[in-house]
């Protein structure tokens, strides 16, 4: 694959509890670890959150793709991705993925069917593939 478009970040601090700066600076946040995982929590953000915007987001446009190419018509949608964190059984840690998405209008068949081409199409999807437990489902 050649690249289109590369983000780049950096981390700084102390890890889960430091700083990220997007190299052109429109991001930048300190971040905290949930008081889930033993951490201060607060009014900081940590990295299952961004990646969960980030998910949201590009499957949003995956989605919207998808239907333009199949002649759906989407009005109103939204798409809430939810990642968790837990251990492993090896050790080590690891994430799932649930992606609810609001499609109002469309039958379940439509919405079962543009939301798994949908999968099919978005670039996180396709990196977490086989790696990361996702679950789809339509509000």
């Amino acid at each position: 694959m050649t690249a289109i478009y590369t983000a780049s970040a950096t981390a700084t601090g102390d890890g889960r509890n430091g700083h990220v700066r997007s190299s052109d600076g429109v991001l930048e946040f300190d971040l905290a670890i949930p008081k889930e995982m033993g951490g201060p929590g607060g009014a900081l953000t940590n990295p299952e959150q961004l990646f969960a915007a980030g998910y949201a987001a590009c499957f949003h446009s995956a989605l919207k793709r998808v239907a333009s190419a199949q002649k759906v018509t989407l009005t109103d949608t939204a798409i809430t991705v939810d990642v968790g964190i837990g251990q492993l059984p090896s050790g080590g840690f690891g994430l799932s993925v649930e992606i609810e998405a609001e499609l109002p209008g469309l039958s379940e068949e439509q919405a079962t069917a543009v939301l798994e081409a949908a999968h099919q199409l978005c670039p996180y999807s396709n990196a977490t593939r086989g790696n990361v437990e996702v679950k789809l489902t339509v509000a």
